[in-house]
């Protein structure tokens, strides 16, 4: 299941679900764009996690849920705890860190 943010309530739904992956971005990002459809093929391939695209910049509270000091910044959420992030723009990365909670 894919969902892109539109309030800043990242925090509510990485409580309610037992694995979450959020790609955090922004519109004038390009690596995130590039990457953006790489992510929601990956939701595709996996509807039993739920994935989030977050805006950085509009949603403060949503991004302390991560490190985010680098756009995109992929961060992998379990049982309403952050198991591991990294910052990329390679899909092999994204897949790698996917597949640690899949």
């Amino acid at each position: 299941m894919l969902q892109e943010l539109t309030e800043d309530n990242l925090a509510q739904i990485v409580a309610e679900n037992n694995k979450v992956i959020v790609q955090y971005s922004a519109t004038w990002c390009g690596n995130c764009r590039i990457m953006k459809p790489k992510f929601k093929k990956l939701a595709a391939e996996n509807e039993d996690t739920v994935f989030v695209i977050a805006d950085a910049e509009k949603f403060p509270e949503s991004r302390k849920l991560a490190t985010v000091d680098n756009l995109p910044t992929f961060a992998t959420f379990e049982k309403g705890t952050k198991v591991n992030q990294t910052q990329t723009n390679k899909f092999d990365v994204l897949k790698e860190l996917v597949s640690e909670i899949i």
